[in-house]
Protein backbone atom coordinates (compact mmCIF):
# COMPACT_ATOMS: atom_id res chain seq x y z
CA UNK A 1 0.00 0.00 0.00
CA UNK A 2 1.12 3.40 -0.94
CA UNK A 3 1.82 6.16 2.05
CA UNK A 4 1.46 9.61 1.25
CA UNK A 5 4.76 11.30 2.32
CA UNK A 6 4.48 13.85 4.69
CA UNK A 7 7.59 16.82 5.85
CA UNK A 8 7.80 17.91 9.99
CA UNK A 9 10.61 21.13 10.01
CA UNK A 10 9.89 21.27 13.75
CA UNK A 11 12.04 20.90 16.71
CA UNK A 12 13.00 17.74 18.62
CA UNK A 13 11.66 17.09 22.15
CA UNK A 14 13.23 15.04 24.14
CA UNK A 15 10.54 14.48 26.62
CA UNK A 16 9.09 12.57 23.32
CA UNK A 17 5.58 14.11 23.63
CA UNK A 18 5.45 17.29 21.28
CA UNK A 19 7.92 18.51 18.10
CA UNK A 20 8.83 15.95 15.92
CA UNK A 21 8.32 13.14 17.73
CA UNK A 22 4.75 13.48 18.26
CA UNK A 23 4.88 14.59 14.54
CA UNK A 24 5.96 11.29 13.46
CA UNK A 25 3.41 9.44 15.58
CA UNK A 26 0.72 11.05 14.20
CA UNK A 27 2.05 10.88 10.58
CA UNK A 28 2.46 7.10 10.98
CA UNK A 29 -1.01 6.69 12.65
CA UNK A 30 -2.88 8.32 9.88
CA UNK A 31 -1.49 5.94 7.13
CA UNK A 32 1.11 8.59 6.56
CA UNK A 33 4.83 8.43 5.67
CA UNK A 34 6.76 10.90 7.92
CA UNK A 35 10.00 12.82 7.25
CA UNK A 36 11.71 15.37 9.22
CA UNK A 37 13.95 18.22 8.98
CA UNK A 38 15.16 19.10 12.58
CA UNK A 39 15.69 22.98 13.65
CA UNK A 40 16.11 22.89 17.29
CA UNK A 41 17.34 20.53 19.72
CA UNK A 42 15.60 20.85 22.80
CA UNK A 43 16.05 19.58 26.70
CA UNK A 44 12.70 18.95 28.29
CA UNK A 45 10.14 17.43 30.13
CA UNK A 46 6.97 17.59 31.20
CA UNK A 47 8.22 20.19 33.63
CA UNK A 48 9.82 22.65 31.07
CA UNK A 49 12.45 23.37 28.72
CA UNK A 50 15.88 23.86 29.94
CA UNK A 51 17.94 24.58 27.27
CA UNK A 52 17.61 24.88 23.06
CA UNK A 53 20.18 24.71 20.80
CA UNK A 54 19.20 26.28 17.20
CA UNK A 55 20.64 24.27 14.04
CA UNK A 56 22.49 25.84 11.98
CA UNK A 57 20.40 27.30 8.99
CA UNK A 58 22.57 25.17 5.96
CA UNK A 59 21.89 22.13 7.71
CA UNK A 60 17.88 22.93 8.40
CA UNK A 61 18.37 23.91 4.32
CA UNK A 62 20.46 21.09 3.47
CA UNK A 63 17.77 18.23 5.48
CA UNK A 64 14.76 19.80 3.65
CA UNK A 65 16.54 19.51 0.51
CA UNK A 66 17.53 16.08 0.59
CA UNK A 67 13.76 14.78 1.46
CA UNK A 68 12.29 16.94 -1.23
CA UNK A 69 15.00 15.03 -3.79
CA UNK A 70 14.51 11.75 -2.62
CA UNK A 71 10.63 12.28 -1.89
CA UNK A 72 7.59 12.81 -3.27
CA UNK A 73 6.43 15.05 -0.56
CA UNK A 74 2.33 15.83 -0.72
CA UNK A 75 2.43 17.99 2.20
CA UNK A 76 4.69 19.69 5.21
CA UNK A 77 4.19 21.71 8.22
CA UNK A 78 6.45 23.46 10.41
CA UNK A 79 6.58 23.48 13.80
CA UNK A 80 9.29 25.75 16.17
CA UNK A 81 11.95 27.34 13.86
CA UNK A 82 13.44 28.86 16.31
CA UNK A 83 14.80 31.92 14.33
CA UNK A 84 14.14 34.65 11.10
CA UNK A 85 16.91 33.01 9.11
CA UNK A 86 15.39 29.56 9.62
CA UNK A 87 11.84 30.87 9.08
CA UNK A 88 13.14 32.87 5.69
CA UNK A 89 14.65 29.85 4.27
CA UNK A 90 11.84 27.78 5.05
CA UNK A 91 9.42 30.56 3.37
CA UNK A 92 12.02 30.54 0.54
CA UNK A 93 11.74 26.55 -0.24
CA UNK A 94 7.93 26.63 0.46
CA UNK A 95 7.65 29.66 -2.53
CA UNK A 96 9.41 26.82 -4.99
CA UNK A 97 6.21 25.40 -4.62
CA UNK A 98 7.72 21.81 -4.62
CA UNK A 99 5.04 21.00 -1.94
CA UNK A 100 1.53 22.22 -2.50
CA UNK A 101 0.29 21.71 1.13
CA UNK A 102 1.90 23.90 4.27
CA UNK A 103 0.73 24.47 7.29
CA UNK A 104 2.23 26.71 9.72
CA UNK A 105 2.27 25.66 13.42
CA UNK A 106 3.51 29.24 14.45
CA UNK A 107 5.21 28.11 17.75
CA UNK A 108 6.39 30.75 20.01
CA UNK A 109 6.01 29.59 23.58
CA UNK A 110 5.98 26.60 25.48
CA UNK A 111 3.35 25.57 27.93
CA UNK A 112 6.21 25.89 30.67
CA UNK A 113 6.28 29.74 29.33
CA UNK A 114 9.57 29.26 27.79
CA UNK A 115 10.73 30.95 24.59
CA UNK A 116 10.82 28.89 21.51
CA UNK A 117 11.29 31.50 19.13
CA UNK A 118 13.49 34.63 18.77
CA UNK A 119 11.93 38.30 18.59
CA UNK A 120 12.96 38.92 15.00
CA UNK A 121 11.19 35.87 13.69
CA UNK A 122 8.02 36.84 14.33
CA UNK A 123 8.22 39.48 11.67
CA UNK A 124 9.82 36.99 9.09
CA UNK A 125 6.75 34.86 9.97
CA UNK A 126 4.46 37.61 8.66
CA UNK A 127 5.98 38.98 5.89
CA UNK A 128 7.56 35.94 4.47
CA UNK A 129 6.21 32.27 5.61
CA UNK A 130 2.37 32.96 6.08
CA UNK A 131 1.62 34.60 2.86
CA UNK A 132 0.70 32.22 0.94
CA UNK A 133 0.16 28.79 3.30
CA UNK A 134 -2.28 26.46 2.88
CA UNK A 135 -3.14 27.34 6.86
CA UNK A 136 -2.20 29.12 9.82
CA UNK A 137 -2.65 27.13 13.85
CA UNK A 138 -2.67 29.76 15.83
CA UNK A 139 -3.60 29.42 19.38
CA UNK A 140 -4.81 32.37 21.51
CA UNK A 141 -1.24 33.89 22.84
CA UNK A 142 0.08 33.28 19.64
CA UNK A 143 -3.26 35.02 17.63
CA UNK A 144 -2.61 38.03 19.68
CA UNK A 145 1.21 38.45 19.01
CA UNK A 146 0.41 38.31 15.56
CA UNK A 147 -2.25 40.96 15.62
CA UNK A 148 0.28 42.77 17.83
CA UNK A 149 -2.73 43.45 20.50
CA UNK A 150 -3.85 42.05 23.72
CA UNK A 151 -5.28 38.66 25.06
CA UNK A 152 -8.15 37.40 22.80
CA UNK A 153 -11.44 36.28 25.16
CA UNK A 154 -14.31 33.93 23.97
CA UNK A 155 -16.60 36.75 22.72
CA UNK A 156 -13.65 38.43 20.34
CA UNK A 157 -12.32 34.82 18.25
CA UNK A 158 -15.07 35.38 14.78
CA UNK A 159 -13.06 39.19 14.45
CA UNK A 160 -9.87 37.70 15.91
CA UNK A 161 -10.20 34.64 12.82
CA UNK A 162 -11.51 37.11 10.35
CA UNK A 163 -8.44 39.24 10.87
CA UNK A 164 -6.09 36.98 11.16
CA UNK A 165 -7.01 35.84 7.60
CA UNK A 166 -6.81 39.54 6.39
CA UNK A 167 -3.28 40.04 7.71
CA UNK A 168 -1.70 36.87 7.19
CA UNK A 169 -2.63 35.94 3.74
CA UNK A 170 -3.66 32.49 4.19
CA UNK A 171 -6.43 30.64 6.27
CA UNK A 172 -6.23 30.18 9.73
CA UNK A 173 -7.44 27.51 12.25
CA UNK A 174 -7.94 29.63 15.83
CA UNK A 175 -7.22 27.28 18.67
CA UNK A 176 -9.66 28.26 21.60
CA UNK A 177 -8.11 25.55 24.07
CA UNK A 178 -6.76 28.21 26.15
CA UNK A 179 -10.21 29.76 26.44
CA UNK A 180 -12.06 29.18 29.85
CA UNK A 181 -14.81 26.35 29.50
CA UNK A 182 -14.68 23.79 26.32
CA UNK A 183 -12.86 24.80 24.31
CA UNK A 184 -13.76 26.51 20.09
CA UNK A 185 -11.80 26.19 17.17
CA UNK A 186 -12.61 28.25 14.50
CA UNK A 187 -11.37 27.98 10.93
CA UNK A 188 -11.23 31.27 8.67
CA UNK A 189 -10.87 30.14 5.42
CA UNK A 190 -11.91 32.66 2.07
CA UNK A 191 -14.13 34.92 4.64
CA UNK A 192 -15.98 32.06 5.55
CA UNK A 193 -15.92 30.50 9.35
CA UNK A 194 -16.45 26.57 10.73
CA UNK A 195 -16.81 26.49 14.20
CA UNK A 196 -15.97 23.05 16.38
CA UNK A 197 -16.57 22.41 20.23
CA UNK A 198 -15.27 19.67 22.56
CA UNK A 199 -15.69 18.76 25.91
CA UNK A 200 -12.54 19.61 27.82
CA UNK A 201 -11.10 16.49 29.37
CA UNK A 202 -9.88 16.93 32.84
CA UNK A 203 -6.50 15.40 34.16
CA UNK A 204 -5.02 14.73 31.12
CA UNK A 205 -1.46 16.90 29.86
CA UNK A 206 -2.28 18.63 26.97
CA UNK A 207 1.56 18.94 26.30
CA UNK A 208 2.11 18.46 22.28
CA UNK A 209 -1.65 18.84 21.24
CA UNK A 210 -0.72 21.28 18.88
CA UNK A 211 2.18 19.49 17.59
CA UNK A 212 -0.29 16.74 16.97
CA UNK A 213 -2.83 18.60 15.53
CA UNK A 214 -0.77 20.34 12.61
CA UNK A 215 0.76 17.01 11.88
CA UNK A 216 -2.79 15.45 11.52
CA UNK A 217 -3.86 18.34 9.47
CA UNK A 218 -1.20 17.68 7.25
CA UNK A 219 -1.16 14.20 6.92
CA UNK A 220 -5.04 14.38 5.85
CA UNK A 221 -4.19 17.11 3.22
CA UNK A 222 -1.67 14.73 1.86
CA UNK A 223 -4.40 12.02 2.03
CA UNK A 224 -6.77 13.63 -0.22
CA UNK A 225 -9.17 16.09 2.11
CA UNK A 226 -10.18 18.95 1.51
CA UNK A 227 -9.27 22.27 3.83
CA UNK A 228 -12.18 22.46 6.25
CA UNK A 229 -12.41 18.28 6.34
CA UNK A 230 -8.45 17.91 7.34
CA UNK A 231 -9.16 20.58 10.00
CA UNK A 232 -12.59 18.59 11.06
CA UNK A 233 -11.00 15.41 10.95
CA UNK A 234 -7.60 16.40 12.78
CA UNK A 235 -9.34 18.03 15.81
CA UNK A 236 -11.79 14.45 15.90
CA UNK A 237 -8.38 12.44 15.81
CA UNK A 238 -6.79 14.78 18.64
CA UNK A 239 -9.95 14.97 20.40
CA UNK A 240 -9.92 11.17 20.41
CA UNK A 241 -6.16 10.47 21.91
CA UNK A 242 -6.82 12.81 24.52
CA UNK A 243 -10.16 10.75 25.50
CA UNK A 244 -7.40 7.65 25.33
CA UNK A 245 -4.25 8.59 27.30
CA UNK A 246 -1.39 6.59 27.83
CA UNK A 247 -0.12 6.53 31.65
CA UNK A 248 3.46 6.98 31.68
CA UNK A 249 3.80 7.91 35.94
CA UNK A 250 1.98 8.98 38.87
CA UNK A 251 -0.86 10.74 37.74
CA UNK A 252 0.53 11.78 34.55
CA UNK A 253 -1.24 11.16 31.58
CA UNK A 254 -0.32 11.83 28.08
CA UNK A 255 -2.98 11.90 24.84
CA UNK A 256 -2.51 8.67 23.30
CA UNK A 257 -2.20 9.11 19.78
CA UNK A 258 -1.67 5.57 19.14
CA UNK A 259 -5.15 4.91 20.48
CA UNK A 260 -6.81 7.80 18.50
CA UNK A 261 -9.15 5.90 16.04
CA UNK A 262 -7.15 6.72 12.69
CA UNK A 263 -9.55 4.99 10.69
CA UNK A 264 -12.37 7.07 11.65
CA UNK A 265 -10.53 10.36 11.33
CA UNK A 266 -10.25 9.09 7.72
CA UNK A 267 -13.90 8.89 6.99
CA UNK A 268 -15.25 11.91 5.44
Amino acid sequence: MTRPVVLSIAGSDSGGGAGIQADLRAFSRLGTFGTTAITAITAQNLAGVTDVHGVPVATVRAQIEAVLAGFDVRAAKTGMLWSAEIVSTVAGIRKQGRVRHWVVDPVMVATSGARLLKEDAIAAYKRELLPGATLATPNLDEAAVLLERGPIERADIEVAARELERRLGCAVLLKGGHLQGDPVDLLCAGGQLTRWSHPRLAAVNTHGTGCMLSAAIAAQLALGATLQDACGKGLAFVADALSQPWEIGADVKLAGIERAEARLALLS
